[in-house]
């Protein structure tokens, strides 16, 4: 599968296959998209054990790349259904850069997409993708970042923060 290379304005500037890009550390367009059910828990994944890299820790809804000629929003709905098995309403709350190295010689070096969407129905989960998960409080999450950080994707860590500011800089309900 190829991905979209861009630069740091997410200007695309070129494609090339999935892993060529994790191997030489390029800057290329993704998504991730957190899931919250009506009492405001965050939907939680452990990405199954057969992941090329990240395998077994525990991460957001989902998150892959759009691909060439793909709309970001289209591409977070389909991998959501992909992988969750199920579709809601998401809405874009920002995006951030990040580059992470991993063991395996592999580096995620991502423009990242942030997607947001409520969910309380059936999830399906895809088991050659997801190998659990669950909804925990924000708090909770935050909790557990900070005493088994090791637990979670490299991605999560750096976008939950920010996750939690957008929540915080929503206006209270009345």
């Amino acid at each position: 599968m190829d991905v979209i290379l861009v630069d740091e304005k997410d200007h695309p500037v070129g494609r090339m296959e999935k892993i060529e890009v994790h191997q030489k550390a390029l800057l290329h367009r993704a998504f991730s998209v957190f899931i919250f059910n009506d009492k405001g828990e965050m939907l939680l994944q452990k990405r199954a054990a057969n992941k090329y890299h990240s395998a077994g820790l525990w991460t957001n809804a989902c998150c892959s790349h759009p691909q060439p000629g793909m709309d970001t929003l289209e591409a977070a709905d389909k991998r959501l259904q992909e992988e969750m098995g199920f579709s809601t309403s998401l809405e874009k709350v920002f995006d951030f850069i990040y580059n992470a190295p991993f063991d395996n010689g592999l580096t995620e070096y991502e423009f990242d997409h942030v997607f947001i969407g409520i969910y309380a129905g059936k999830i399906i989960p895809n088991p050659d993708e997801v190998a659990d998960f669950c909804f925990k409080p924000v708090e909770d999450i935050k909790n557990s970042l900070q005493s088994h950080s090791g637990k979670y994707t490299a991605w999560f860590k750096i976008a939950f923060p920010k996750i939690e500011a957008y929540i915080a800089s929503l206006d209270p309900a009345p």
